[in-house]
Protein backbone atom coordinates (compact mmCIF):
# COMPACT_ATOMS: atom_id res chain seq x y z
CA UNK A 1 0.00 0.00 0.00
CA UNK A 2 3.03 2.66 0.76
CA UNK A 3 4.52 1.60 -2.15
CA UNK A 4 1.88 2.50 -4.19
CA UNK A 5 2.50 6.60 -4.36
CA UNK A 6 5.91 5.30 -5.73
CA UNK A 7 4.49 5.10 -9.40
CA UNK A 8 3.58 8.82 -9.72
CA UNK A 9 6.46 9.66 -8.43
CA UNK A 10 8.99 7.71 -10.58
CA UNK A 11 6.45 8.20 -13.66
CA UNK A 12 7.38 12.21 -12.96
CA UNK A 13 10.65 11.93 -12.35
CA UNK A 14 11.02 10.24 -16.05
CA UNK A 15 8.88 12.86 -17.28
CA UNK A 16 10.75 15.39 -16.01
CA UNK A 17 13.51 15.06 -18.55
CA UNK A 18 11.26 15.58 -21.81
CA UNK A 19 10.11 19.06 -20.31
CA UNK A 20 11.69 21.86 -22.50
CA UNK A 21 13.32 24.50 -20.67
CA UNK A 22 11.85 27.72 -20.30
CA UNK A 23 12.48 30.13 -23.22
CA UNK A 24 12.82 32.82 -21.03
CA UNK A 25 15.13 31.52 -19.12
CA UNK A 26 17.09 30.37 -22.31
CA UNK A 27 16.71 34.23 -23.50
CA UNK A 28 18.60 35.49 -20.15
CA UNK A 29 21.23 33.36 -21.31
CA UNK A 30 21.76 34.29 -24.83
CA UNK A 31 20.57 31.17 -26.43
CA UNK A 32 17.98 33.08 -28.44
CA UNK A 33 18.21 29.87 -31.01
CA UNK A 34 17.09 27.23 -28.74
CA UNK A 35 14.33 30.12 -27.26
CA UNK A 36 12.98 30.26 -30.48
CA UNK A 37 12.83 26.81 -31.36
CA UNK A 38 10.51 25.83 -28.24
CA UNK A 39 8.18 28.49 -28.75
CA UNK A 40 8.06 27.52 -32.77
CA UNK A 41 6.33 24.37 -30.87
CA UNK A 42 3.19 26.34 -30.22
CA UNK A 43 2.91 28.97 -32.52
CA UNK A 44 4.12 29.57 -36.26
CA UNK A 45 8.10 29.96 -36.73
CA UNK A 46 7.36 33.69 -37.51
CA UNK A 47 5.68 34.45 -34.43
CA UNK A 48 7.98 32.37 -32.22
CA UNK A 49 10.90 35.44 -33.21
CA UNK A 50 9.14 38.08 -32.88
CA UNK A 51 8.12 36.54 -28.99
CA UNK A 52 11.76 36.03 -28.59
CA UNK A 53 12.54 40.00 -29.54
CA UNK A 54 9.80 40.75 -27.06
CA UNK A 55 10.89 38.88 -24.26
CA UNK A 56 14.76 40.45 -24.53
CA UNK A 57 13.24 43.91 -24.04
CA UNK A 58 12.10 42.79 -20.68
CA UNK A 59 14.82 40.55 -19.73
CA UNK A 60 17.61 43.12 -19.31
CA UNK A 61 17.31 43.07 -15.37
CA UNK A 62 16.53 39.34 -14.92
CA UNK A 63 19.56 38.27 -13.74
CA UNK A 64 20.59 40.56 -11.20
CA UNK A 65 19.34 39.29 -7.93
CA UNK A 66 15.84 40.12 -6.85
CA UNK A 67 14.97 40.94 -2.46
CA UNK A 68 11.93 39.63 -1.23
CA UNK A 69 10.96 43.28 -0.18
CA UNK A 70 10.50 43.94 -4.32
CA UNK A 71 7.04 41.93 -4.43
CA UNK A 72 5.69 44.21 -1.93
CA UNK A 73 6.55 48.00 -3.62
CA UNK A 74 5.40 49.71 -6.29
CA UNK A 75 3.28 47.78 -8.87
CA UNK A 76 4.88 44.92 -8.58
CA UNK A 77 2.69 44.49 -4.87
CA UNK A 78 -0.47 44.80 -6.32
CA UNK A 79 0.47 41.52 -8.93
CA UNK A 80 2.23 39.61 -6.11
CA UNK A 81 -0.67 40.23 -3.98
CA UNK A 82 -3.49 38.59 -6.53
CA UNK A 83 -0.95 36.09 -6.75
CA UNK A 84 -1.05 34.98 -3.09
CA UNK A 85 -4.60 35.33 -2.67
CA UNK A 86 -5.67 33.18 -5.57
CA UNK A 87 -3.38 30.31 -4.60
CA UNK A 88 -4.63 30.68 -0.94
CA UNK A 89 -8.09 30.53 -2.39
CA UNK A 90 -7.24 27.25 -4.01
CA UNK A 91 -7.01 25.67 -0.84
CA UNK A 92 -8.94 27.09 1.57
CA UNK A 93 -11.80 26.86 -0.89
CA UNK A 94 -11.83 23.30 1.57
CA UNK A 95 -12.35 21.06 -1.16
CA UNK A 96 -9.12 19.26 0.00
CA UNK A 97 -10.38 18.51 3.56
CA UNK A 98 -12.85 16.31 1.57
CA UNK A 99 -10.21 14.25 0.44
CA UNK A 100 -8.60 14.34 3.56
CA UNK A 101 -11.45 14.14 6.28
CA UNK A 102 -13.31 11.98 3.80
CA UNK A 103 -14.28 8.97 6.65
CA UNK A 104 -15.95 11.82 9.19
CA UNK A 105 -17.73 13.39 6.18
CA UNK A 106 -19.31 10.30 4.87
CA UNK A 107 -19.96 8.92 8.42
CA UNK A 108 -21.60 12.71 9.19
CA UNK A 109 -23.51 11.55 6.09
CA UNK A 110 -24.83 8.28 7.28
CA UNK A 111 -22.26 6.00 5.32
CA UNK A 112 -21.15 2.38 7.03
CA UNK A 113 -17.40 1.62 6.72
CA UNK A 114 -17.76 -0.29 3.43
CA UNK A 115 -19.69 2.43 1.48
CA UNK A 116 -17.21 5.25 2.77
CA UNK A 117 -14.53 3.37 1.28
CA UNK A 118 -16.55 2.68 -2.14
CA UNK A 119 -17.29 6.62 -2.09
CA UNK A 120 -13.73 7.59 -1.67
CA UNK A 121 -12.94 5.54 -4.78
CA UNK A 122 -16.02 7.49 -6.74
CA UNK A 123 -14.40 10.78 -5.79
CA UNK A 124 -11.23 9.58 -6.30
CA UNK A 125 -12.05 8.70 -10.34
CA UNK A 126 -14.23 12.02 -10.90
CA UNK A 127 -11.18 13.98 -9.34
CA UNK A 128 -8.95 12.54 -12.18
CA UNK A 129 -11.71 12.55 -14.98
CA UNK A 130 -12.98 16.54 -14.18
CA UNK A 131 -9.10 17.32 -13.64
CA UNK A 132 -8.89 16.03 -17.88
CA UNK A 133 -11.92 18.30 -18.59
CA UNK A 134 -10.57 20.97 -16.74
CA UNK A 135 -7.33 20.87 -19.39
CA UNK A 136 -9.17 20.65 -22.19
CA UNK A 137 -11.57 24.01 -21.17
CA UNK A 138 -8.80 26.01 -19.68
CA UNK A 139 -7.33 27.27 -23.29
CA UNK A 140 -11.10 27.56 -24.59
CA UNK A 141 -13.16 29.25 -21.81
CA UNK A 142 -10.41 31.14 -20.17
CA UNK A 143 -8.45 31.08 -16.88
CA UNK A 144 -10.67 33.89 -15.45
CA UNK A 145 -14.44 32.55 -16.37
CA UNK A 146 -13.07 29.13 -14.79
CA UNK A 147 -12.23 30.71 -11.74
CA UNK A 148 -15.40 32.38 -11.76
CA UNK A 149 -17.23 29.40 -12.23
CA UNK A 150 -15.25 27.24 -9.57
CA UNK A 151 -15.73 29.60 -6.79
CA UNK A 152 -18.88 30.54 -7.31
CA UNK A 153 -20.14 26.89 -7.91
CA UNK A 154 -18.90 26.02 -4.90
CA UNK A 155 -20.06 28.68 -2.89
CA UNK A 156 -23.83 27.45 -4.09
CA UNK A 157 -22.73 23.21 -3.50
CA UNK A 158 -21.40 24.29 0.12
CA UNK A 159 -24.29 26.36 0.69
CA UNK A 160 -26.66 23.13 -0.81
CA UNK A 161 -24.25 20.71 1.29
CA UNK A 162 -24.27 22.64 4.49
CA UNK A 163 -27.90 22.68 4.76
CA UNK A 164 -27.93 19.27 4.04
CA UNK A 165 -26.43 18.03 7.34
CA UNK A 166 -28.06 20.78 9.03
CA UNK A 167 -31.03 19.02 8.42
CA UNK A 168 -29.78 15.44 8.73
CA UNK A 169 -30.33 14.84 4.96
CA UNK A 170 -28.27 11.29 4.53
CA UNK A 171 -26.86 9.03 1.84
CA UNK A 172 -27.50 9.48 -1.93
CA UNK A 173 -28.60 13.34 -2.21
CA UNK A 174 -25.13 14.04 0.23
CA UNK A 175 -22.85 11.95 -1.78
CA UNK A 176 -23.90 13.51 -5.04
CA UNK A 177 -23.03 17.20 -3.27
CA UNK A 178 -19.76 16.12 -2.58
CA UNK A 179 -19.22 14.45 -6.22
CA UNK A 180 -20.04 17.71 -7.53
CA UNK A 181 -18.04 19.35 -5.62
CA UNK A 182 -14.83 17.86 -6.45
CA UNK A 183 -16.14 18.01 -10.09
CA UNK A 184 -16.19 21.58 -9.95
CA UNK A 185 -13.00 22.14 -8.13
CA UNK A 186 -10.88 19.79 -10.42
CA UNK A 187 -11.95 21.42 -13.23
CA UNK A 188 -11.62 24.91 -12.30
CA UNK A 189 -9.76 26.03 -8.84
CA UNK A 190 -7.51 22.73 -9.21
CA UNK A 191 -5.46 23.28 -12.45
CA UNK A 192 -6.27 26.75 -13.47
CA UNK A 193 -4.96 28.24 -10.40
CA UNK A 194 -1.37 26.95 -11.45
CA UNK A 195 -1.71 28.52 -15.00
CA UNK A 196 -2.57 31.83 -13.72
CA UNK A 197 0.04 32.02 -11.25
CA UNK A 198 2.35 31.30 -13.53
CA UNK A 199 1.31 33.90 -16.45
CA UNK A 200 0.41 36.65 -13.87
CA UNK A 201 4.04 37.45 -12.67
CA UNK A 202 6.42 39.80 -14.89
CA UNK A 203 9.67 38.27 -15.70
CA UNK A 204 12.00 40.12 -13.49
CA UNK A 205 10.06 38.80 -10.12
CA UNK A 206 8.25 35.78 -11.85
CA UNK A 207 10.66 33.16 -10.10
CA UNK A 208 10.36 34.72 -6.66
CA UNK A 209 6.59 35.55 -7.06
CA UNK A 210 6.27 31.89 -8.06
CA UNK A 211 8.24 30.48 -4.99
CA UNK A 212 6.22 33.02 -2.47
CA UNK A 213 3.14 31.92 -3.77
CA UNK A 214 3.69 28.41 -3.61
CA UNK A 215 4.52 28.62 -0.57
CA UNK A 216 1.45 30.47 0.42
CA UNK A 217 -0.61 27.75 -1.42
CA UNK A 218 1.17 25.22 0.77
CA UNK A 219 0.69 27.03 4.17
CA UNK A 220 -2.41 27.27 3.71
CA UNK A 221 -2.88 23.28 2.79
CA UNK A 222 -1.51 22.80 6.25
CA UNK A 223 -3.68 25.75 8.07
CA UNK A 224 -6.62 23.89 6.42
CA UNK A 225 -5.95 20.59 7.23
CA UNK A 226 -5.30 21.31 10.67
CA UNK A 227 -8.43 23.48 11.51
CA UNK A 228 -10.86 21.34 9.45
CA UNK A 229 -11.36 19.01 12.96
CA UNK A 230 -11.37 22.25 14.86
CA UNK A 231 -13.90 23.90 12.84
CA UNK A 232 -15.89 20.35 12.64
CA UNK A 233 -16.47 20.24 16.46
CA UNK A 234 -17.23 23.90 17.06
CA UNK A 235 -19.31 24.88 14.34
CA UNK A 236 -20.64 21.33 13.12
CA UNK A 237 -20.11 19.96 9.58
CA UNK A 238 -22.82 22.21 8.23
CA UNK A 239 -21.31 25.16 9.62
CA UNK A 240 -17.94 24.23 8.42
CA UNK A 241 -18.99 24.13 5.00
CA UNK A 242 -20.80 27.06 5.10
CA UNK A 243 -17.72 28.61 6.20
CA UNK A 244 -15.85 27.37 3.14
CA UNK A 245 -18.88 28.67 0.81
CA UNK A 246 -18.38 32.09 2.42
CA UNK A 247 -14.35 32.36 1.85
CA UNK A 248 -14.96 31.00 -2.05
CA UNK A 249 -17.75 33.77 -2.55
CA UNK A 250 -15.32 36.45 -0.94
CA UNK A 251 -12.70 34.59 -4.05
CA UNK A 252 -15.38 34.91 -6.97
CA UNK A 253 -15.67 38.75 -6.17
CA UNK A 254 -11.80 39.41 -5.25
CA UNK A 255 -11.58 37.52 -8.83
CA UNK A 256 -14.23 39.26 -10.46
CA UNK A 257 -12.38 42.21 -9.63
CA UNK A 258 -8.46 41.70 -9.81
CA UNK A 259 -7.99 39.08 -12.24
CA UNK A 260 -7.81 39.81 -15.90
CA UNK A 261 -8.10 37.31 -18.24
CA UNK A 262 -4.51 35.89 -19.30
CA UNK A 263 -5.77 33.82 -21.99
CA UNK A 264 -3.53 34.13 -25.47
CA UNK A 265 -1.83 37.12 -23.79
CA UNK A 266 1.95 37.51 -23.54
CA UNK A 267 3.12 38.24 -19.58
CA UNK A 268 3.72 41.73 -20.88
CA UNK A 269 0.33 42.03 -22.01
CA UNK A 270 -0.60 40.52 -18.64
CA UNK A 271 0.91 42.95 -16.70
CA UNK A 272 -0.08 45.76 -17.99
CA UNK A 273 -3.82 45.25 -17.70
CA UNK A 274 -3.39 44.81 -14.18
CA UNK A 275 -1.31 47.43 -13.08
CA UNK A 276 -2.99 49.74 -15.03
Amino acid sequence: MFWAPAFPAILYLLLAFIIPESPRWLITKTKYDKATDIFSKIVNRKYAVQLVGEVQKTTQEITKKIKLSVLFKGKASRIAMIGIVIAILQQWCGINVIFNYAQEIFSAAGYSVTDMLFNIVITGIVNVVFTFVGMYTVDRLGRRSLMLLGTIGLTLIYLLLGAGYFFGMEGMAMLFLVVLAIACYAMTLAPVTWVVIAEIFPTKIRGLAMAVSTFALWAACFVLTYTFPLLNKSLGSYGTFWLYGLICLAGFIFIKINLPETKGKTLEQIEKEIVE
